[in-house]
């Protein structure tokens, strides 16, 4: 049972995947930062010199929990976009490139598939002449062609 569990931790999806993770984590808070220190302050400036930051007070002047603050949810939507171009950038592409260099195809449009009519399974390949499901005779379809 042991061997099998550390056959699965080397497989080299789950170590790329740890990698990823870990790195994900560093990378997120780095942008955290960027934004908190750097582009916060510029948009609670955009309100003014008197305000506690770009938003609406609803309540009581200087309460801070009444206060509807526009900026950090602005500044998070920008930490979400560049920590997710990033991670594009810097994990998906590299990634889809080495592994297009060993032959596989990950993170592309999946394969045009079948739907089988006795059992109605739907991931059949276009060319499968018998469902591998219930073993019922299935006409082959020929693939789309591009122009």
């Amino acid at each position: 049972m042991l061997k099998g569990f550390k056959n699965f931790l080397m497989q080299g999806n789950v170590v790329v995947m740890a990698v990823g993770l870990v790195i994900a984590l560093a990378l997120s808070g780095l942008i955290k930062a960027f934004t908190t220190y750097l582009i916060d302050p510029l948009l609670n400036r955009a309100q003014g010199s008197s305000s506690v930051g770009l938003g609406v007070q609803l309540g009581q002047v200087g309460n801070t929990k009444t206060f509807m603050d526009f900026g950090s949810f602005i500044s998070a939507v920008i930490y979400f976009l560049i920590f997710m171009a990033v991670i594009y950038f810097a994990i998906v592409v590299p990634y889809r490139y080495v592994s297009k260099r060993r032959g596989q195809t990950v993170f592309g449009t999946p394969a045009p598939v079948k739907t089988c009519p006795a059992c109605l399974s739907d991931d059949l390949p276009l060319a499968a002449t018998k469902c591998k499901y219930c073993g019922s005779d299935v006409a082959p379809v020929s693939p789309p062609t591009t122009p």
